[in-house]
């Protein structure tokens, strides 16, 4: 057990300042006396400890709020991305039992209660958790499958804990640190940041949605020193900068896929210290990361984390430096499992080793190299985006027969879908296709292009050959 950690926070350090936006500040005192009325109000609406509580908000203090008052219940917290379409989000609640859903904006659903309404409820006293369980499960968060259908990873405080530890003991601490948190809570990269500050008593200064050339002002004023990001930020802050980074900027911290190696040039050349990092939803944020010194293990995700394991698999055996195979890793950070979902957990999670799914190798100094995303997987703009998922909402279409999705290379997003569709007859066109897939999908994984053709590539055994989609795209 530890103690909660924004109650204790505000114990040790209550006039430091926990939260910015642009229009105010509060410090760790004043956001513990936010979160006990909210946990009132809470109590009152009859929230109780096990039970979950969806949160479809921006990145804001008040969501902050939301966050850790339902801790100070023992509820636990399902976080939604605001992108997803309506019925995917409507899965998620039905799927999860959640039973109330804070919005910041109108949603179609009796769950919901929209926040300008939830801070006009009363209030009514109850028992907060003051110390929490390492092993009970603190937050929720869906990300999809193979299969299409999402898994909800739960993650447990124990798993914020020492992803936070880790994090400190790999990119230290400073007293003047102040995390620019302009990637959304709803993913790991951004709730990591708030576990971090409450833990380590560090400021953040949070962005409702990513800005480059206010991030960029922030960083040049000497107002934060830290921050999280995709590789498609990166470039749109390169493109706003006309000056090098201040030294007092120290950690630009880099997910959802590696960076390339003009970026890391022209970051370089504008003082900017990129720390490159893998790490998924399933181990509570970052499992290895390569710091700027290490620039020249191009590829490179860096060295597991102070309390991570990595091993390289095939057939289960256990590989040698410079093998392919698949990345298993352990350690405190590794999620619980999936929620109601024993059959996909017993299938990742074996003798607390985290199968993930990705290829890579490690080399003999003990770099990881990640060469796949789970194969198959998109990132796009740093997300994460399953073909299985698309291809099955394709298929929900009376005149689709077959489909397949691939990513394709892209610029401004890295990568982006692209489908292939065999048809029933010839009465849907792509572009009553693409709407079909809009009013189902979030905008980012509705595909770019979608080809009608008369036939998939298929193996012996019907499996879909997506390198061959790959071919037909570059020969188109």
């Amino acid at each position: 057990m530890i103690p909660n950690w924004l109650r204790q926070r505000a114990h040790l350090t209550p006039n430091r300042v926990a939260l910015y936006d642009d229009t105010q500040s509060i410090s760790f005192a004043e956001l513990h006396d936010r979160t006990v009325k909210r946990a009132r109000q809470f109590v009152y609406l009859g929230v109780k400890k096990g039970d979950i509580v969806a949160i479809l908000m921006k990145n804001s203090i008040h969501m902050v709020e939301v966050i850790h008052a339902l801790h100070y219940i023992g509820a636990i917290v399902l976080l939604q991305n605001v992108r997803l379409s309506i019925e995917e989000i409507k899965w998620q609640l039905d799927h999860s039992g959640a039973r109330f859903v804070i919005c910041d904006a109108p949603f179609p659903d009796e769950r919901v209660i929209e926040w300008n309404e939830f801070i006009k409820l009363r209030e009514r006293d109850g028992e907060w958790q003051t110390m929490y369980h390492l092993d009970d499960v603190a937050t929720i968060m869906y990300t999809s499958g193979t299969t299409g259908k999402p898994k909800g990873v739960m993650q447990t405080y124990g798993n914020h804990w020492w992803s936070a530890i880790g994090s400190a003991l790999n990119l230290g601490l400073h007293e003047n640190d102040c995390w620019l948190a302009a990637v959304p809570f709803f993913h790991v990269s951004g709730l990591s940041i708030l576990m971090r500050s409450v833990i380590y008593g560090m400021s953040v200064y949070i962005m409702s949605s990513f800005d480059a050339k206010r991030s960029n002002e922030l960083i040049l004023q000497g107002k934060v020193t830290m921050m999280s990001a995709v590789s498609t930020m990166v470039q749109q802050i390169i493109q706003q900068l006309k000056q090098p980074y201040p030294p007092s900027f120290r950690c630009m911290l880099v997910g959802g896929g590696p960076v390339s190696q003009p970026l890391l040039h022209s970051c370089a050349n504008w003082n900017i210290p990129v720390y490159q990092t893998y790490g998924m939803t399933e181990t509570a944020s970052q499992v290895a990361t390569l710091s700027p010194d290490a620039r020249h293990k191009h590829g490179s995700a860096g060295k597991p984390l102070f309390h991570m394991g990595i091993r390289i698999e095939k057939d289960g055996h256990q590989l040698n430096a410079n093998e392919v195979g698949e990345i298993v890793v352990k350690g405190p950070s590794v999620m619980k499992g999936y929620w109601q979902n024993e059959k996909e957990t017993n299938a990742v999670l074996k003798d607390g080793w985290l199968y993930t799914g990705d290829i890579g190798y490690m080399d003999e100094e003990g770099f990881l190299y990640v060469l796949d995303r789970r194969s198959d997987l998109i990132i796009s703009g740093g997300e994460n985006v399953y073909p299985a998922e698309i291809e099955a909402v394709l298929l929900e279409h009376k005149a689709v027969k077959e489909a397949g999705v691939i990513g394709v290379a892209d610029e401004t997003w890295g990568q982006v879908p692209h489908a292939f569709v065999v048809l029933y007859d010839g009465t849907a066109t792509e572009e009553q296709l693409k709407l079909f897939c809009m009013s189902k999908l979030a905008k980012y994984k509705v595909p770019k292009r979608i080809y009608i053709v008369d036939h998939l590539p298929r193996n012996a055994t019907n499996k879909l050959m997506r390198h061959k989609l790959k071919k037909w795209v570059e020969e188109a």
